[in-house]
């Protein structure tokens, strides 16, 4: 049977994710994995880590401000 994890297998390997799933998700997919095996490990070991705080979203958008009072009309 020889070696599976040869060069040219990984090589189809990742060909065949990359068509399946586009090069914007592969990213995700492998952050995911990351966070998957990590925790994991940490489940292993028995010494849990705290869930990563969620991002914070920035208001990018400004309103202008008047210090002139409103007057009916």
């Amino acid at each position: 049977m020889g070696d599976l994890l040869q060069p040219t297998h990984l090589m189809i390997i990742g060909l065949l994710l990359l068509v399946l799933f586009g090069a914007k998700r592969l990213p995700e997919l492998g952050k995911g994995l990351g966070e998957g095996l990590k925790g994991f490990k940490d489940g292993i070991k028995g010494t849990p880590d705290p869930p990563p705080a969620a991002p914070v979203q920035q208001n990018t958008t400004t309103t202008p401000v008047s210090s002139a009072p409103i007057e009916p009309k």
